[in-house]
C-alpha cells in the first residue's frame, strides 16, 4: 500500500511552532502578525478559501482583516486600498483573493502590492529572486509541496520531477523551487503543458508527479510508473447526489486507480490544500519578523 501523505496532520503540527513564533514576536517586538485579505465578488471557492484562510489565521493568533467587495467595486478603488494597506504598519501581509471580476487587470493589482507584503509570492520582485535562489516570499502552494516531501522524508535531489501544469501560481513557481542548490531541491524538472506531445510517455519517467492542471482524474494508473511519487494539486468539484451539499472534491489524479501503483500520494481533500494555508500563515509570520529587523 502507498505511504498517504497527509497535508492536514502536517499542519496541525506546524500550528504550534506558528504560535511559538507569534508569542515571541509579540514578547520581543511588540508585533503582531497583520494579514489583510481582499476579497471582490462572490466566486464560491473564492469565499470558502478565504474562510479557511481567516479561521487558521483566528487558530494561531495573527490579525486577520476582511475585506470584502461586490464584484462592481472599481480597479481604480482597489488599487487606492491597496496603496493604504502598503502604508499600514499594522499589516505585514496582503493577500488578494484570485481570480478578480473580469474589469480589474489582475496583473496590476498585484504588482501594486508592496513585495514585502507580497505573502501570495506572485509580484514580479519575488518571483524574480526566487528564480535566482534568493531569500524571497515564495507561493504557497509550491512551498507547501516542498514541505510535504521534506516532512515525509522524499529526496528530491537527484529525482526527476515531472510537473503537469505550468501556471504562475503552481507550475512554474514549483519548477523553480525544486530546481535549485538547496535542501529540498537539486532536481531535475520537467515541464508538462496541453501542448505536450503524449504526456503518458513524460509522466511515466517521473520520480516524482505532480498534478496541477485542474481537471478531474487527468492522471490515471497507465500514465504513472511502479514506486512513483504522486502529488496531487487539483481540487475539482464533481455533482454527488448522496452528499448534503451536492458535490464531493476530487483531485487531478484517479487516487483508486493510481495508489495501489505508487509508494506514496496525496490525498484529496486533506494533501496539498492545507498545506497552501500554512504557507501562507508561514509567510506572514515571516513578513512581520522581516519587519520587526527593519525597525
Amino acid at each position: 500500500m502507498a505511504q498517504v501523505i497527509s497535508g492536514k496532520d502536517l499542519f496541525e503540527r506546524l500550528k504550534g511552532e506558528y504560535k511559538n513564533e507569534i508569542a515571541r514576536l509579540q514578547k520581543e517586538h511588540n508585533i503582531v502578525p497583520g494579514l489583510a485579505v481582499v476579497l471582490v465578488g462572490d466566486n464560491p471557492a473564492s469565499l470558502s478559501y478565504v474562510r479557511l484562510k481567516e479561521k487558521a489565521c483566528a487558530e494561531i493568533g495573527i490579525h486577520s482583516r476582511d475585506l470584502r467587495f461586490e464584484k462592481d467595486f472599481t480597479e481604480d478603488a482597489l488599487l487606492k486600498l491597496i496603496d493604504e494597506l502598503n502604508h499600514d504598519k499594522n499589516i505585514h501581509g496582503i493577500l488578494v483573493q484570485l481570480p478578480l471580476p473580469d474589469h480589474i487587470d489582475e496583473a496590476k493589482v498585484l504588482y501594486a502590492i508592496d513585495p514585502l507584503k507580497d505573502v501570495d509570492g506572485f509580484h514580479p520582485v519575488n518571483a524574480g529572486r526566487l528564480l535566482l535562489g534568493e531569500p524571497a516570499y515564495y507561493p504557497a502552494t509550491p512551498l507547501g509541496i516542498q514541505q510535504l516531501l521534506i516532512q515525509n522524508n522524499i529526496k528530491v535531489e537527484g529525482k526527476h520531477v515531472v510537473i503537469v501544469g505550468r501556471s504562475n501560481i503552481v507550475g512554474k513557481p514549483l519548477a523553480m523551487l525544486l530546481v535549485q542548490k538547496q535542501n529540498g531541491a537539486n532536481a531535475t524538472v520537467t515541464i508538462c503543458h496541453t501542448r505536450t506531445r503524449d504526456l503518458g510517455a513524460v509522466t511515466r519517467t517521473a520520480d516524482i508527479l505532480v498534478a496541477a492542471v485542474g481537471r478531474p482524474h487527468t492522471v490515471t494508473a497507465d500514465m504513472v510508473k511502479e514506486g512513483a511519487v504522486v502529488i496531487d494539486v487539483g481540487v475539482n468539484r464533481v455533482e454527488d447526489a448522496t452528499k448534503k451539499r451536492g458535490y464531493r472534491l476530487i483531485g487531478d489524479v484517479d487516487f483508486a486507480e493510481v495508489e495501489p501503483k505508487v509508494s506514496a500520494i496525496t490525498p484529496v481533500p486533506g494533501g496539498v490544500g492545507p498545506m497552501t494555508i500554512a504557507m501562507l500563515l508561514h509567510n506572514v509570520i515571516k513578513a512581520a519578523k522581516d519587519h520587526a529587523g527593519r525597525q
